[in-house]
């Protein structure tokens, strides 16, 4: 009788203690909970914490607090202008209203099949309003504030709160982006020929003015030496001449000086002359008042290697 009245106690214990597990659960911070009662929401609970239920009556449906990732696939989309662009965004929400979620879409792979197809919509709504400059460059942080807000206002019907939609990339297709980098490869091909070209007749132009500049310099400069030099000889023949009037026998003396010092310069030069030659008329008699002047060297057999001996003027 003992042994029957413990084993009916110890199946009330376990029974109890299934019944109390299965009347408590815990909702955490990342969590907000849904409960059900037959399939019909009953209350919604937000604040984490220990919670209690009607065993086998009510259900709890654990829905995600935190802030969900939306990747939408690339897809192409028509600019204003007409151009065609390969858009990759994507899209970040939060469950704010746990009631209407699970009542419009159910869960998170339902919000998510509905929230991409709102996504797409606004993307080609708003970027076909715009041009590609626009999109790509000049305003696309306003843009995708503009595609926010419409994903916004229509994922409120599902509890849902959309915090961001951000263009990833935005390109033209691979088929377009190699033709107009052809076309511009090609356009700074023809621009650099035209540069090249425009460099080499400058040059050329740059050269034949110098070339003009250094003739006309050069002529200048050497009429202007012959036109000193004329002058030089004129007043060397001017000095010879008023030299050769005032005393003969001085410029008959120094200019065959400088004959001697143009003739017998160091070397070995070597010249074949009579003791009696007028060209040394002066070793001989030193004043011979009246002699002509020797007005050229005798005749000299240079030797080889020695520099030829300069005539006297």
């Amino acid at each position: 009788m003992k042994n029957s009245l413990g084993i009916v106690l110890a199946v009330l214990v376990a029974v109890g203690a299934i019944i109390l597990y299965s009347a408590l659960f815990s909702v955490y911070q990342t969590q907000q909970a849904l409960v059900l009662r037959f399939g019909e929401p009953v209350r919604v609970i937000e604040q984490p914490g220990l919670n209690a239920k009607i065993p086998l009556v009510d259900s709890v449906i654990f829905i995600d607090k935190r802030i969900l990732d939306l990747e939408n696939p690339s897809q192409e989309v028509i600019a204003a202008d007409q151009k065609r662009l390969v858009v990759d965004a994507f899209a970040r929400y939060r469950i704010v209203n746990p009631l209407r979620f699970y009542q419009s879409v159910g869960n998170v792979e339902g919000a998510n099949s509905r929230l991409a197809t709102i996504l797409n919509s606004a993307l080609r709504r708003v970027l076909g309003e715009s041009t590609f400059t626009q999109v790509v460059r000049d305003e696309r942080e306003t843009l995708m504030a503009r595609i926010r807000d419409q994903v916004n206002r229509e994922a409120g019907n599902f509890g849902i709160s959309v915090l961001d939609v951000r263009i990833r990339r935005a390109d033209l297709p691979e088929a377009n982006s190699q033709a107009v980098f052809q076309r511009m490869q090609t356009e700074r091909q023809r621009e650099a020929s035209e540069i090249r070209a425009q460099g080499a007749e400058a040059g050329q132009t740059i050269r034949a003015r110098a070339d003009r500049d250094s003739t006309i310099i050069v002529a200048e400069a050497n009429a202007t030496a012959d036109q000193l030099r004329g002058e030089g000889d004129a007043q060397r023949n001017d000095i010879f001449a008023q030299a050769y009037n005032q005393d003969r026998g001085f410029f008959e003396f120094y200019r065959s000086m400088q004959a001697y010092e143009a003739s017998l310069k160091k070397g070995e030069t070597r010249m074949l002359l009579s003791p009696t030659s007028e060209f040394f008329r002066f070793f001989n008699a030193p004043n011979p008042a009246g002699s002509p002047v020797p007005s050229t060297p005798p005749t000299v057999a240079p030797a080889t290697g020695a520099a030829p001996a300069a005539p006297a003027n």
